[in-house]
């Protein structure tokens, strides 16, 4: 099993709550149904997961934990909704029959994961024929920014070293396609899409969530334990990151990999 390498600090659903179906699964929206049922794994704090409720029948949302799907469950009620089911479990081994769904989706997850290729497979697995497997990830390695401040540098070596010392791998992006080819789909899909933090108000959100999140995530408490950063780096990590924040020139983009898969 992969350790999840975030963790669920405040700074982390910070980042995560600004997430909806427009700014994440954009490639997804037009392929919706009203009358569709959907798996959407690693719900998270449910931002997601309650757009796509408004475009389908029925959501069941899914999370490795129920202290984790606590969180889901509180956005689905603060939205009134009534169509979203929750389930803990595991992507490798899900414990719903086959062809249960006309939508399996998955955001941000494949990068976290043991075994991306069978996790696909078994998202595959509860697709009924004809449905679709949508996944998204990041891609650490294609993150640019502006200026070139050294410490991000040195933040995105660690992210990066920490992330695989966890069992995952944070340039899934580029993976997506071949492991969904490994995991037997033949009709694929696959696009790409960024984030872009380019305005004041952009460059101080995403800047400050990092300096907050660089000190106080289980990622840091990961690179700490593991002898990869003293605290005494990660401060001056978090300096870099509200250095970066406050230029008037800054600009950062994070590209994703996207996959649509017929099954």
């Amino acid at each position: 099993m992969a350790t999840y390498t975030h963790g669920h600090h405040e700074s982390v659903l910070r980042s995560h709550r600004w997430r909806t179906a427009e700014n994440s699964a954009a490639y997804l929206l037009p392929r919706l149904s009203s009358g569709f049922t959907l798996l959407d794994v690693g719900c998270g704090p449910g931002t997601i997961t309650a757009d796509l409720a408004a475009q389908v029948t029925r959501v069941t949302a899914l999370e490795r934990t129920d202290a984790a799907l606590d969180l889901a469950r509180a956005e689905i009620t603060r939205r009134g909704l009534t169509n979203v089911d929750f389930a803990v479990g595991d992507v490798h081994a899900l414990d719903f029959p086959d062809d249960s769904f006309d939508v399996v989706h998955a955001h941000q997850v494949l990068q976290h994961v043991a075994d991306p290729v069978a996790a696909l497979r078994e998202m595959r697995r509860v697709t009924r024929p004809g449905g679709l497997v949508a996944v998204r990830d990041g891609d650490y390695a294609g993150f640019t920014w502006f200026p070139l401040v050294p410490e991000l540098d040195e933040w995105l070596a660690l992210y990066q070293r920490v992330a695989r010392g966890n069992g995952g791998e944070p340039d899934a992006g580029r993976r997506l396609l071949s492991w969904a080819r490994a995991a037997g789909f033949t009709d694929v899909t696959a696009t790409a899409s960024i984030w872009c933090y380019a305005d004041d108000a952009d460059r101080d959100w995403w800047g400050t969530m990092w300096a907050d999140r660089i000190l106080k995530s289980d990622m840091a408490a990961t690179a700490v334990q593991s002898g990869a950063a003293t605290p005494a780096d990660l401060d001056r990590l978090a300096a870099g990151w509200r250095t970066w924040a406050t230029s008037p020139d800054g600009w950062f983009t994070i590209p994703h990999g996207e996959i649509l898969c017929r099954a």
